[in-house]
């Protein structure tokens, strides 16, 4: 009896439709034309993007609420200006799959001297790059492995939480492959149990939670990448102990909890500091997600979970992914002699935002920040940009089922516009499926700077053209105010052009009347910002909704403000 096929690009994204993608992102180009040609028989939705680099960007924020991501870009050219947004995938732990056409096999092996390379024959140089920037790679030649190469690598993808390259030349697009290894699906594999080093780790982490008197829990992003948030929230609720998030792990925890009193900046470090033990879940201590190291906790009193090992103060006990790891613990864990601590610590929720005359303007440190959160609803996707944004977002109060994430190590500006569209679809996309919170329609927001605005705007054309429930709030300082804060505050390298921001939703095509109709406020006071927040096209509207909120170009939050204080005296100083 003949064995059912299938072409081996339809294999690859039936293979991604499998895994939770149900939308692609890419650009055409001649060595992936065949390829594309097999997206909407896999059942996937092709999201043409106007450049690489977005198609990118728009991947990794589509992965951060799916899953997993994927997307589709010519060789050479194609690929390597998609490569910024892959390097980010990897350092944020974004699990992004780049598929790269190439040119036909013989002219690889043959060198020929064609477009999109170097002129000289030598096409392996871009697999070599990206190298660097996946956690794994499959250059495919031979179509009795490929089946084998795509599931290898795929599920690379999603243990590591980090990108993957799949170069498939352009003459083997349509061969045939079995299509019985569909009926068995890509699986995580899971971790054997390592009695030794677990036993250990149990008696370690056990002894350290019985002892403890003044602990503290700290939730970091890379939390979602282990995928134990299940776990946290369990021990979060159980203990009761005080909780905070990093910036990264923001909205990854109920921030209602009575227990969650939310990110931990330099203002608590004398509970950190006093604490004679600080569980941190999915650690990621880099310089800007700890405010330059000052909440990195003591090592001698903490306990880190991260995804393949238990850090037990100066200790690590290897083999032990916090998947697997945890709910061992918990399992083991006897809540009565668990110590209640309760520390003299304001609730978030309870602070009032400050009182301001609808006259005054609009500034970041009079609270702009604090008066959003009453915006946000459940179910909101919420992204801040490189800036004053991802600072001012530590201070938002949250819903249940929000999420939020923002710029925290790889800090390339401009991502959160095409981020903002991979998130909005892929809310879509869970909406679609029916798992999305039990809700039939939710929003995503964004905060982005008029500098960061600039350098990928033209997605904001696949937002409408897509009819996605979008609102953005783009911060119109007058340039980088986040660099003038660092250096230069009154140079000129720190200027950028001014733009009619608000006229490019129907420059990029948006409707100016139906159901889809783009909507844009300007404001300039707080009750400016009121009526633009409360007006009914803003909270039952649909599309693209887009507020200007101009602010002075040297106002910012914390710490950035600080940063520009001691900029100030610097100055004095050397006068």
């Amino acid at each position: 009896m003949e064995t059912s096929t299938t072409t081996l690009a339809e294999y690859l994204f039936t293979r991604l439709h499998q895994l939770g993608v149900d939308s692609i992102f890419g650009l055409p180009g001649d060595y992936n034309l065949q390829l594309l040609d097999y997206v909407a028989p896999s059942r996937l939705h092709w999201i043409g993007n106007c450049n690489e680099l977005n198609a990118g960007y728009a991947a990794d924020g589509y992965s951060r609420i799916k899953g997993i991501g994927a997307l589709v870009t010519t060789f050479g050219v194609g690929e390597l200006s998609a490569v910024n947004a892959i390097a980010g995938a990897y350092a944020e732990r974004a699990p992004v799959v780049h598929i790269v056409g190439t040119p036909v096999r013989q002219s690889q092996e043959s060198r020929a001297r064609i477009h999109h390379t170097f002129n000289d024959g030598e096409y392996e140089r871009f697999d070599r790059m990206q190298e660097h920037i996946t956690v794994a790679q499959a250059i495919i030649n031979d179509v009795r492995s490929a089946p084998a190469e795509i599931d290898r690598v795929l599920r690379e993808c999603l243990l590591h939480s980090r990108p993957v390259r799949i170069a498939m030349p352009l003459d083997m697009v349509s061969l045939r492959v079995p299509k019985m290894l569909l009926e068995s699906k890509i699986a995580i594999p899971l971790a054997a149990r390592q009695p030794k080093v677990e036993d250990k780790a149990l008696k370690a982490v056990l002894e350290r939670i019985y002892n403890a008197k003044k602990p503290v829990i700290l939730v970091d992003g890379e939390s979602r990448s282990a995928k134990i948030l299940d776990e946290v929230d369990h021990i979060v609720k159980s203990t009761g102990w005080p909780t905070f998030t990093s910036g990264f792990g923001k909205s990854l925890i109920d921030e209602t909890l009575p227990n969650v009193y939310g990110v931990f900046t330099p203002q608590h470090k004398e509970v950190f500091d006093s604490a004679d033990l600080v569980l941190c879940f999915g650690p990621h201590f880099s310089n800007t997600n700890t405010y330059i190291f000052q909440t990195v906790p003591k090592p001698e009193v903490t306990v880190c979970f991260s995804a393949t090992s238990v850090h037990v103060g100066t200790e690590i006990l290897r083999d032990l992914p916090a998947n697997n790891f945890l709910p061992q613990l918990i399992g083991h864990l006897d809540l009565d002699k668990v110590a209640k601590y309760e520390p003299k610590l304001t609730h978030p929720f309870s602070l009032a935002a400050p009182e301001v005359s609808s006259t005054e303007l609009v500034t970041q440190v009079g609270g702009f920040w604090h008066k959003l959160s009453s915006f946000f609803q459940k179910g909101d996707i919420i992204l801040a940009e490189t800036g004053t944004a991802s600072y001012g977002a530590n201070e938002f109060r949250l819903p249940p089922k929000t999420r939020l994430f923002k710029a925290v190590t790889w800090l390339s500006i401009g991502y959160m516009l095409p981020a903002t569209l991979g998130a909005a679809l892929a809310q879509r996309d869970l909406i679609g499926r029916s798992e999305y919170h039990d809700l039939l329609e939710a929003r995503t927001i964004l905060f982005i700077g008029d500098g960061s605005f600039q350098l990928t705007s033209q997605e904001l054309a696949t937002i409408i053209h897509r009819k996605l429930n979008v609102i953005i709030f783009l911060i119109n300082n007058d340039g980088y105010t986040i660099e003038r804060c660092i250096h230069g505050r009154e140079a000129a390298y720190n200027d950028i052009t001014p733009w009619r921001y608000l006229k490019g939703p129907e420059f990029y095509g948006a409707p100016t009347e139906g159901e889809y109709a783009a909507h844009t406020w300007e404001v300039r006071t707080w009750g400016d910002l009121d009526k633009a927040l409360t007006d009914e096209r803003m909270l039952k509207g649909k599309g693209v909704r887009m507020v200007e909120v101009f602010m002075e170009k040297l106002d910012a939050p914390p710490p950035l403000d600080t940063v520009l204080d001691m900029q100030i005296q610097r100055e004095k100083a050397e006068q």
